[in-house]
């Protein structure tokens, strides 16, 4: 798996994209998953969609239904907050984080920031895997569940989306509108930590065959939730 360590980026375009700081603590580094890490992922993903807590439309608390599907590694996340067990999908509880993806969310960080001890500080304990169709979205949000001020890792695999980066204090302007595509790393933290954002559209036509995806978009973030052995029970 992709525990050996993160191959090296992949060049797909004849003109790379450069990184890019789009605002303090959130860095986009295109193009930073080869096709093989790629591939590994998608892999990995299609067997956690499976279960024990299968891929699924998250319901908000309000009756409405999210656009797009998750599964959930480490901790289950549902609105608003953190659980072991998936009680409003089938009451099992959600797969392990596996090390090595951990050890890919930390090799983020440090490629990210440039700073390899910000790395090593970096300790998720929890995966949010989104899958995105071609209609579906994801409106301005904050991610405020988590008791750890630790940045949020963002993979990008499949479609290219549209991600819209705002600032922490509303969901209007101002914001910034980023591409991301297949293997882009967006990593936010410090004073972005709590920043909105958003994914509101989907690029079609814009799959990743060489990765296993032939439609659709999928998001990996990594994450520390802050919580400890006694919280979500």
């Amino acid at each position: 798996m992709v525990s050996r360590g993160v191959p090296p980026p992949v060049a797909d375009g004849l003109f790379p994209r450069p990184r890019r700081v789009v605002a303090p603590g959130a860095v986009h580094v295109p193009e930073w998953l080869s096709a093989e890490a790629r591939r590994e992922l998608v892999a990995a993903c299609r067997a956690w969609s499976r279960g024990p807590v299968p891929l699924r439309h998250t319901a908000l608390p309000g009756g409405g239904v999210m656009s797009v599907r998750t599964v959930c590694l480490g901790w289950h996340w549902q609105p608003y907050r953190y659980t072991r067990t998936a009680d409003d999908v089938n009451g099992e509880r959600v797969a392990e984080l596996p090390p090595w993806l951990a050890e890919l969310g930390r090799a983020a960080v440090a490629e990210a920031y440039g700073d390899e001890s910000a790395g090593r500080a970096f300790a998720p304990d929890t995966a949010l895997i989104n899958f995105y169709d071609a209609d579906a979205r994801m409106g301005m949000h904050q991610d405020r569940e988590e008791r750890s001020g630790a940045p949020v890792v963002s993979l990008s695999i499949g479609a290219t989306c549209l991600f819209r980066f705002g600032n922490t204090e509303d969901r209007g302007h101002p914001y910034t509108d980023v591409e991301l595509a297949s293997g882009d790393l967006f990593v936010f933290g410090g004073p972005s930590r709590f920043a909105f954002h958003g994914v509101p559209k989907v690029y079609a036509g814009s799959a990743d065959p060489a990765a296993g995806m032939r439609a659709g978009r999928l998001n990996v973030t990594l994450r520390e939730t802050g919580l400890g052995p006694r919280d979500g029970a």
